[in-house]
């Protein structure tokens, strides 16, 4: 089947909780959405789902139900603000290896469905490295990591992007710093990660822009709206839009496939392999 365009998948992780990942996450994709983009946003915490709380929505069904064959992907992607398109995490899924050969199939064909509908996927990833974690990660063409201004965050960060570089290869990355005073503030504590990065790994680091602190922020999670549409001209909100300008100015990575149903073949085959070691 040919493929008209490739779907942009983009892996949004952090090294530890607490860090603001899916915040980020959510109103990114949103303000993608809202530049005319044809964005879903995959919720893949299968433990502690939670980017449909976040935007106020309450899904009936989730991915426990795709792999069911209960409902089709289409039926169970809720729609966001902006024309955003969610697909709900399934909690109790604790990793893709446990998937049966049709669980495997059915995903597949459920995403490949969808494939020509949008632009870009943006993949909210649970915190830390477990194995579900890191192939989540391993399948995307982009990983944008999440970090704050706390020592644990940044010693985690380290990790995680050590432990894809090593165990794996990839050696891109783009950076988000959170809930820093300013963005000159966020951009420091880029460059302290990179710092160490650059002297342990041959890694490629990018800044991909700073959050800064801002109490409207904290308003909309308590409003479960996006902060990109409550507060449109809120310092936060102004950071993000430029976060995902910057996204959709980048050039698409080349890799092999590049569509959505590669992206789920990509984590079975990651699987697979792991089992055979």
């Amino acid at each position: 089947m040919n493929r008209a365009k490739p779907v942009r998948v983009i892996a949004v992780a952090s090294g530890k909780g607490g860090v603001g990942k899916t915040t980020v996450s959510v109103n990114v994709a949103v303000a993608l959405a809202r530049m005319g983009l044809r964005v879903a946003l995959l919720d893949a915490d299968m433990g502690l789902a939670n980017v449909d709380i976040l935007l106020g929505i309450y899904p009936k069904f989730n991915l426990a139900h795709v792999l069911s064959g209960e409902r089709t992907l289409d039926e169970i992607m809720l729609d966001g603000p902006c024309g955003l398109k969610v697909i709900p995490g399934a909690s109790g899924i604790q990793k893709m290896s446990e998937l049966s050969t049709i669980e495997q199939a059915a995903l597949i064909r459920a995403f490949s469905e969808i494939d020509q509908e949008m632009d870009i996927l943006i993949v909210d990833t649970a915190a830390g490295i477990s194995a579900s974690v890191i192939n989540f990660v391993r399948a995307c063409q982009e990983i944008k990591v999440v970090i704050c201004d706390e020592p644990t965050s940044l010693t985690d960060a380290y990790a995680f992007i050590k432990l894809l570089y090593k165990d794996y290869g990839i050696w891109e990355f783009d950076v988000i710093a959170n809930m820093v005073p300013t963005i000159r503030q966020g951009k420091k504590l880029f460059e302290k990660l990179r710092k160490v990065t650059d002297y342990y790994l041959d890694v490629n680091l990018q800044f991909a822009g700073a959050v800064p602190y801002d109490l409207n922020l904290r308003k909309s999670v308590q409003q479960q709206s996006p902060v990109v549409l409550e507060y449109p001209e809120s310092e936060v909100s102004l950071a993000i839009q430029a976060i995902a300008e910057r996204i959709d100015a980048m050039p698409l990575k080349s890799q092999t496939g590049g569509y959505l149903e590669f992206f789920i073949e990509r984590m079975i085959r990651y699987n697979s392999q792991e089992r055979l070691l």
